[in-house]
Formats: structure tokens, C-alpha cells, sequence
């Protein structure tokens, strides 16, 4: 019994028809026929009726029909598991990184720190040698487009905490259509040089109200970590004055600790003469995600990468 044998089987029984079947199966109808007939001899059993009203199933016919019609789905699964496992082996992901998002390390409460990205994908590419990366850094809202457009298969994007992809989300609407998976959390802090006059303060920290009316660094309008920071003003009524504007939180470290204002950023490495104040009242945080489009297949290879990122960084705890 051969696949071939119950596929003629299965196309004339849908048809009712050898020369329906025969032109659809781009086959000659003796063809079709001389391999049912074999078919049957191999069963024992006539499986069509070939009567003068057309083809019909014997009894015989429409017991082994379901059991033909599962056989070749059986096989059309595992022809596709094997084209899976192929492209496992060979592809190309294009991946999108946010201005500056190194993904860690960066410790969670209660856990060890998380490897760099880079470290992560090393270790990918030890396990799937044949899948090459494109790495691109941009700003969070272009890469949104280019993953709806098809141009990045997955992104590292950066969010306010708020963002869900619901309509009520402020300035956040883009999302729909995307899948988002959280990689951490991070408050952001202020930090300023030993001249600033928020310097003059005590040590701990700093309500968000004192940033009003004083010269800002932050990120374009729009990213994820500028948007943290307009909310938080907002909840107290008051609006960021933002003079300088970088891409990536290592710049806005380097730009304050020139006197050109008030960086606000995620916890910056030490820096000589910059003071580092966490914020409170409210506490702004920025969320740094994964993303991918839902609206089409995901291929193989974006999938083993997309599964190697989340279970490298699964994402922070729930809040307390």
C-alpha cells in the first residue's frame, strides 16, 4: 500500500469522479484507476463501485475512507516536522535592540544576575550554528512599525509599565497586533553633578516633584523611558523640561555629568562627579520587553530564538 495509492483513493471518493480526479491529480484517468485497482487487490475488497451513475463508495470504501484521509494527514505532519526541523538548522532571524538595551546583566530581586545579550546569543548560535542574526538599533516606536511591516522578525523594545496594547493605554495604541513578553523592570533614578542645586538635598530619594522647573536629559518623546518620566509628572501635575535629548541611557549619563541637566535614566554605572538619586512619588518605571508580531506565522528559526530569550531572561516577579 503505497501514500500515493490512498491519495487517487481519497481525490476520486471527494470527486465521485475518475476524470475530475485524474485532472486535479494532473494524472491520465487509467492511471488514476490501474493504481486504485491495485489498491484493492492489495485490501481484498472493491472500494468504489463504478457504476453507470458515477463513482460511489462501496461499504468496504466508506469504512477504510476516514483511515486513508488520516493516513496522509499523519504524513503531510510529518513531512512539515521535518521542514521544521530543517529550518531549525538553516534561516536568519532579523532582530531589533532599543537604543542602549544590552539586557542585563541586571540582577532581580532574590535571583542572580541575568548574562548580556551578547552572551545569550553566543549561546544560541552554539546550539543552531546554521541560523544567521541581523542585529539593527533603533528607537522603540520605528521598530514597532518594521515589525508589523515585516522587516524584524522580533524586537527588544522599551515601555512604560503601563503599556498593554489596549486602547486606553496613553500613547501606547501601537501595540496591538504585537506580542510582549516583560525581560525586567527598572526604576529610573535621577542623576546630577555635586554643582547641580538638587545637590544641596540629603542623601535618599528624590520626589518627583523636585524635577519641575529644572533642565531635564532624557530620551525622545515617545520611547518608553521618556514616556515613564512624562507620566510621572503628569500624576503630580506637572510637565518634564526636557533640554537635551539622547538615544541611549549611557549618553544621558555622559551629558549630565557635563553639567547639561538632569538625566533621568535606569541605575547608571558609577560615574566620577555624577550623584545618583532613585525617584519616588510615584516611583517611574521603564519596562524593557520582547516583541513579535501575531497577525502571521512565526517561522522556525524566530521561534528557537524567541523561546531561548524568554526562558534566558523569564521576566521579573510579580510587585509586592
Amino acid at each position: 500500500m503505497e501514500l500515493r495509492q490512498l491519495q487517487y483513493f481519497v481525490t476520486v471518493a471527494q470527486q465521485g469522479s475518475f476524470t475530475r480526479a485524474a485532472e486535479l491529480l494532473h494524472l491520465t484517468q487509467p492511471g488514476v484507476s490501474a493504481q486504485i485497482r491495485q489498491l484493492e487487490k492489495e485490501l481484498g475488497h472493491r472500494l468504489l463501485d463504478r457504476g453507470g451513475r458515477g463513482v460511489r463508495l462501496t461499504p468496504v470504501g466508506e469504512a477504510v475512507l476516514p483511515h486513508a484521509r488520516a493516513a496522509l494527514t499523519s504524513a503531510a505532519a510529518a513531512r512539515q516536522t521535518a521542514q521544521d526541523f530543517d529550518g531549525l538548522r538553516r534561516g536568519h532571524v532579523r532582530l531589533g535592540l532599543v537604543s542602549g538595551a544590552a539586557l542585563g546583566p541586571v540582577p532581580p530581586a532574590g535571583a542572580d544576575g541575568l548574562p548580556g545579550l551578547a552572551t545569550t546569543l553566543a549561546a544560541f548560535r552554539r546550539d543552531h550554528p546554521g541560523i544567521d542574526l541581523s542585529l539593527a538599533e533603533d528607537g522603540t516606536a520605528r521598530m514597532l512599525g518594521a515589525l508589523r511591516e515585516g522587516r524584524l522578525d522580533l524586537a527588544v523594545i522599551g515601555l512604560p509599565t503601563a503599556a498593554s496594547g489596549r486602547d486606553e493605554d496613553d500613547g501606547w495604541r501601537t501595540l496591538a497586533g504585537l506580542a510582549l513578553h516583560t525581560v525586567l523592570e527598572a526604576p529610573l533614578v535621577a542623576a546630577f553633578t555635586g554643582h547641580h542645586p538638587l545637590a544641596g538635598g540629603p542623601d535618599g530619594p528624590l520626589p518627583v516633584a523636585a524635577l519641575a522647573g529644572h533642565a531635564l536629559v532624557s530620551t525622545p518623546r515617545g520611547t518608553g523611558l521618556r514616556t515613564a518620566l512624562e507620566q510621572a509628572l503628569a500624576a503630580i501635575g506637572a510637565r518634564p523640561t526636557v533640554a537635551v535629548e539622547a538615544a541611549a541611557p549611557p549618553q544621558l549619563a555622559e551629558l549630565a555629568a557635563h553639567g547639561l541637566g538632569v538625566a533621568v535614566l535606569p541605575d547608571p554605572p558609577p560615574a566620577a562627579g555624577l550623584r545618583i538619586r532613585p525617584l519616588t512619588d510615584p516611583v517611574p518605571l521603564v519596562r524593557i520587553a520582547l516583541a513579535w508580531p501575531t497577525g502571521r506565522p512565526t517561522a522556525p528559526p524566530t521561534a528557537a530564538l524567541l523561546e531561548h530569550l524568554r526562558t534566558t531572561y523569564p521576566g521579573p516577579g510579580p510587585r509586592t
